[in-house]
């Protein structure tokens, strides 16, 4: 017969464990305790307890803050699971120091401080900063939606709402009058009278639920001119319906603003519109009050940087609201692609994204610097050509297709010692022995209509350096989003209201700066 080691469940035994010993530098748990122990301040939660002189002791917001944080990053959110793991987890175990928060400490310490949240997430990124993770030489912007504690079946306009009210009455009638005949009847069945009652006492609660918040609430409208009504939710009606790849959900918008350099979000906001249009102004803005007050720029867009953003985010009242800032964006409209000669072909080879281009040559006269490389501004029907120079507007006139065209020329005296001449004149020759006219461009106005501000971001979209810019944002942000939603987990938020819903967010996106900051800073004690 095989022997085996001994062994008695009945024996006793003493460990000996140093909690700070199993937070190793390097791990992801260290960082964050190393971080919430010497650099961020948490005296702001303090103003929110009032147990000086009465009352029991607290837990420290460090101790919850950390096991929050770390629960995050391994994708547990439910505030029991946070509970059960404090109780078993040696890691959990180490960072609060064993001790075990009830789960409605938990939750209502994720939930309670959405404010604090928000100054705990400009702590971290001025980290960030200091230690020279911030390039703000390009930022991504994009959003991430996701379902919320909220069931999309108790959204509906007020006038959708009124009707399913009635029809919840209509069926409380039917059961009252199903249960007054069981009731009367020789052969009365106890089980069916029971089941009448419960379904009155259920169908009443839902038309009592529906009619407090028709009273007590007003019909949500939407954004724009002429604003029409959305539909509202009961269970939170500062969620949205919105339609996803994955059908329709009733849940928020994560928008994270995120910088291209270690991918560190710079700004991350929730918002309840299944749109996206509307989000881009308030996300810019926020961006720019957080840096001016940081100090880590005083006015960031006028330094250069790049913004870009998926189509999601264009429409005519953004373009003019970015045009008229004088902000360095990039945001293509939903047919960019179609107008590419790149795409084409995409139908038909799908997924081969990355094709060859053959390098633009001189034939037959024609010159090589095509004219989507000057910059064309259709508001104020100005060009500038690739060498810098400022070329004169000539009119508008009709091609032969019936076509508004813009036209431009550019002056011999700039065109004659331009070290571009050879590839953008046809004739570079010829200008040392004529007078007159340098390089001509000219642009047609779509729609036969005035220029927008549309015109003005295609233009910039459209051009080859635009192209390179715009090419970034998909690596930039997109990773962010797939560390949060696969790695992290993160598929739906578990709380109700934009307050709460934006501090969940935050958190999250407060995980992944703090392990930028773990790959990429440093970690000193």
């Amino acid at each position: 017969m095989p022997k085996f080691k001994p062994y008695n469940y009945n024996q006793s035994a003493m460990v000996v464990i140093n909690y700070h010993d199993q937070l190793q530098p390097g791990t992801f748990e260290y960082a964050i305790h190393h971080l919430i122990e010497h650099k961020l301040d948490l005296s702001i939660f303090f103003p929110n307890y009032h147990n000086d002189h009465t009352g029991r002791p607290a837990y420290d917001p460090a101790i919850l803050l950390k096991i929050v944080l770390f629960a995050y990053s391994k994708g547990i959110t439910s505030s029991r699971e946070i509970q059960w793991c404090c109780e078993t987890n040696i890691i959990f175990k180490a960072l609060s120091c064993d001790s075990v928060p009830h789960f409605t400490t938990i939750a209502n310490f994720v939930s309670g401080y959405p404010d604090e949240i928000a100054s705990l997430f400009e702590q971290v990124l001025l980290i960030c900063h200091e230690q020279g993770l911030l390039g703000n030489e390009l930022f991504a912007i994009d959003g991430c939606k996701m379902p919320s504690n909220a069931a999309k079946e108790w959204s509906g306009t007020f006038k959708e709402l009124t009707e399913k009210r009635d029809k919840l009455r209509r069926q409380i009638r039917y059961h009252l009058r199903e249960h007054q005949q069981n009731d009367t009847n020789a052969c009365r069945d106890e089980e069916r009278q029971k089941r009448h009652e419960q379904a009155v006492k259920t169908l009443d609660k839902a038309a009592e639920k529906i009619d407090q918040f028709l009273k007590l609430q007003r019909p949500r409208m939407g954004q724009g001119k002429r604003p029409k009504e959305v539909k509202s939710n009961i269970t939170d009606n500062e969620s949205a319906k919105m339609t996803t790849s994955k059908g329709t959900i009733q849940g928020y918008n994560g928008v994270a603003a995120v910088d291209k350099k270690h991918q560190i979000i710079i700004d991350a906001q929730a918002f309840g519109e299944g749109q996206e249009h509307h989000t881009l102004a308030p996300v810019l803005e926020s961006i720019d009050n957080r840096l001016r007050r940081l100090g880590i720029s005083d006015n960031i867009f006028q330094s250069g940087t790049v913004v870009t953003a998926d189509t999601g985010f264009a429409n005519e009242v953004n373009m003019k609201y970015l045009y008229e800032r004088d902000i360095n964006a990039y945001v293509p409209d939903n047919r960019f692609r179609s107008r590419d000669p790149k795409f084409a072909d995409q139908k038909r080879k799908y997924g081969k994204r990355h094709q060859d281009t053959k390098s633009k040559e001189s034939h037959h006269g024609k010159a090589v610097i095509p004219a989507k490389e000057f910059t064309f501004d259709p508001i104020q029907l100005t060009c500038i050509c690739p060498a810098g120079e400022s070329l004169t507007f000539h009119g508008v006139r009709e091609d032969p297709h019936g076509n508004p065209k813009a036209f431009f020329e550019g002056r011999l005296l700039q065109c004659r010692h331009c070290e571009l001449n050879t590839k953008c004149m046809k004739n570079p020759s010829a200008a040392n022995h004529r007078k007159g006219a340098g390089r001509q461009v000219s642009f047609i106005i779509t729609d036969k209509r005035k220029p927008n501000y549309t015109d003005w971001m295609k233009c910039r979209v459209d051009s080859d350096a635009g192209k390179q810019i715009y090419s970034h944002r998909m690596s930039v942000v997109e990773p962010v989003f797939g560390n949060i939603g696969t790695t992290k987990k993160l598929n739906r938020f578990s709380l109700r209201g934009k307050a709460k819903v934006q501090g969940q967010w935050q958190l999250y996106c407060m995980v992944h700066n703090i392990e930028k900051v773990l790959n990429y800073g440093e970690l000193t004690a």
